[in-house]
């Protein structure tokens, strides 16, 4: 992070770099804005689509005001929130859309912590793994651990106990967490909702033979659910 970067004002300083990344894919473009300086410089390679897809992450209204209002496709994450969460963004995403006059022609996303399994065993490991992960990336909001070769502190999961943030139950059932057929039901849930594309937010420190235990259910028994719905939406 920049040094003295208020989150808060986290929004001012994307909404003045992203039309600067754009002047950069068309040429040469020099900067002084309130955030940023830099003489001429450009990208180098450029992209080969005109009109490049932009994704921008959207939780506060501010945020989805100025991604509707620059037609930028939104990625949001619930955090591990409930889906009253998902609901709340989907309300603002709809107030956006309003005050551009009901214009829009981006695609809205979502995104969660997901671990698709069959035995009690990969079930315990994947609560166990993203308590730890979501214990770290607390760390690192709060400021309240060190970061060492790239990595904030670990945290144990006994010191955990008691924390809502981090409550196992809470995690299973907000989460992207379950059975296949427990997963289904999540992103029904989605889909109704309005989403347009889920994210499938892997690892969370897990070992890379779970990780793909997880993803080969995922692609097996949950995404064939969905796969008439894919096709629509491309036709």
């Amino acid at each position: 992070m920049k040094p003295g970067l208020d989150q808060r004002d986290s929004w001012r300083y994307m909404q003045e770099m992203l039309p600067v990344v754009e002047a950069l894919w068309k040429g040469d473009y020099a900067h002084n804005g309130e955030f940023w300086t830099f003489p001429t410089a450009t990208s180098c390679p450029k992209p080969v689509q005109d009109d490049v897809p932009i994704w921008v992450a959207a939780r506060a209204p501010i945020t989805f005001d100025y991604a509707i209002e620059h037609d930028c496709n939104i990625l949001s994450w619930p955090l591990t929130m409930p889906m009253s969460e998902a609901e709340t963004y989907r309300a603002r995403l709809d107030d956006a859309i309003a005050k551009n006059g009901g214009n829009w022609n981006g695609r809205w996303s979502v995104m969660r912590h997901t671990a698709v399994y069959e035995t009690e065993e990969d079930r315990q490991s994947a609560i166990d793994c993203v308590r730890v992960c979501l214990g770290q990336w607390g760390n690192l909001m709060m400021k309240s651990g060190e970061v060492i070769n790239g990595f904030p502190d670990q945290v144990p999961l006994d010191s955990l106990e008691g924390n809502a943030r981090v409550d196992p139950e809470m995690i299973e059932q907000n989460l992207a967490f379950g059975t296949p057929a427990q997963v289904i039901e999540k992103l029904k849930a989605y889909e109704k909702l309005g989403v347009d594309a889920f994210l499938y937010y892997a690892s969370m420190g897990m070992d890379m033979d779970q990780q793909k235990r997880s993803l080969q259910l995922f692609i097996d028994q949950v995404m064939p659910t969905f796969a008439g719905q894919e096709a629509a939406h491309a036709d």
